[in-house]
């Protein structure tokens, strides 16, 4: 464990920002996971309790270890709970939202805590800009789920200071995880990579070459783990397509970014993968 860390808080308790909670929490650390919305926190520590009594069946943790990692965690509704070493933000993929809540933040908080972003996309140099003592602002960009994903991109930006980096860095490694320190750009590494592992998917069944299934099932035959139908479906067709779109602006809308038009209609109905039920795929 990181010895300059004791706390955590996880901002946001979306599936995202639940499992990064029980990460901090399974790794020793007194976590908060705050939300303003009540039934939001009352599902992520469900979520939690799900996941590791997972562990716990397939003896990959103890009785005792379970309820010890589950009460280390701390649900929250009140930003004036919100006191930790460092914070962790999970929120909408907004930037105005996550200025104006690292500003809240730091008003009840020291001006040395770290304040991380899970942003999949944004720019760590453009929302530190806006931020009190932009230095400790640092990109952490875990991937779902974050309790299985060993990859943590750590994001340095213009004016992240070396110590809030290597902070980060350091507590990744304690959350046995693998860190990748890389460069503010747009979709940072994994993002600008993969985002033609989605849209040429698009274009293939757009055009009529090949369904969905088709796909799928080409791409996992060849070693991928989930095709792009099956991925976008886990990750949330809503968070894919925010990220095309910062992708597709940020490169002044090259063709190769455009987004699916598909993807936004289904967006627009609701259909976001497995969290609502129905995506590409039908989980209801």
């Amino acid at each position: 464990m990181s010895s300059s860390i004791n706390s955590i808080c996880v901002i946001g308790a979306g599936t995202m920002g639940s499992g990064i909670a029980q990460v901090a929490a399974q790794s020793g650390f007194y976590t908060l996971l705050y939300d303003i919305n009540v039934q939001l926190l009352e599902k992520a520590a469900t979520s939690i309790q799900q996941h590791l009594q997972y562990l716990l069946d397939h003896q990959k943790l103890s009785a005792e270890q379970k309820e010890s990692v589950f009460s280390r965690i701390r649900f929250i509704t009140d930003t004036n709970d919100c006191i930790a070493d460092v914070f962790i933000e999970a929120i909408i993929e907004n930037m105005d939202a996550k200025i104006a809540l690292f500003n809240q933040l730091a008003e009840v908080n020291h001006a040395e805590v770290i304040f991380a972003t899970n942003t999949s996309s944004l720019s760590i140099s453009a929302i530190q800009e806006k931020v009190l003592h932009p230095e400790r602002v640092v990109g952490m960009h875990f991937f779902n789920p974050a309790p299985v994903m060993k990859l943590v991109e750590v994001v340095r930006g213009e004016q992240t200071s070396e110590q809030s980096a290597h902070t980060i860095y350091e507590l990744c490694l304690s959350m046995n995880k693998i860190p990748v320190l890389c460069k503010d750009a747009p979709g940072f590494i994994v993002n600008r990579v993969a985002r033609q592992y989605y849209l040429e998917a698009f274009r293939l069944m757009e055009k009529g070459i090949a369904s969905v299934e088709q796909v799928d099932e080409v791409m996992e035959a060849s070693g991928y783990r989930l095709g792009p139908f099956r991925l976008m479906d886990l990750i949330g067709l809503d968070v894919n397509l925010a990220v095309t779109r910062s992708l597709y602006d940020a490169f002044n809308r090259e063709e190769r970014f455009r987004p699916s038009e598909l993807q936004i209609e289904k967006v627009e109905k609701g259909e976001l993968g497995k969290k609502t039920g129905k995506g590409f795929y039908d989980y209801r």
